[in-house]
């Protein structure tokens, strides 16, 4: 049986353009930030050395899919935090709207160690899409560059 494809990079004229893959919603966000670390550095050089819970809350799927980027994002560029490995815990509607839980491994970042490839500056909603068939679920997404 052919491996599944975690994701694939779409034209675009300016930004990365990402369609990220999962057999669930999860596995999905979790390809989706997948993608967003291979557009910034070699993934295969960060080292699980660290772990973090990442708590995220959004209306929408949408909104929690821009969070969950933007707060990776915000720990790379902040606390210069890269990561390789995700681990959704639960992505769960609420009251309020939708809340994702997850496990993240990777290690501070290295210029020496982490070649970089670009610069991300924003997540975004541009042409931003969750799309649901059965047995599989894809994540569109836009990142400023």
């Amino acid at each position: 049986m052919p491996e599944r494809k975690a994701f694939e990079f779409l034209e675009h004229m300016a930004d990365i353009y990402v369609a990220a893959y999962g057999r669930t919603l999860e596995e999905a966000f979790e390809n989706a930030a997948l993608a967003m670390v291979v557009s910034m550095t070699d993934v295969k050089k960060v080292e699980p050395k660290i772990q973090d819970i990442i708590e995220v809350k959004a209306e929408d799927e949408c909104g929690l899919l821009y969070s969950w980027l933007e707060r990776l994002l915000i720990r790379f560029e902040v606390d210069e935090r890269l990561y390789s490995r995700f681990d959704i815990e639960r992505i769960e509607q609420t009251a309020e709207g939708y809340a994702l839980k997850a496990k993240v491994s990777g290690e501070f970042f290295d210029p020496e160690k982490h070649p970089s490839k670009v610069g991300i500056k924003a997540v975004t909603y541009h042409q931003m899409e969750i799309i649901k068939e059965e047995g599989r679920f894809t994540v569109k997404f836009v990142l400023d560059i």
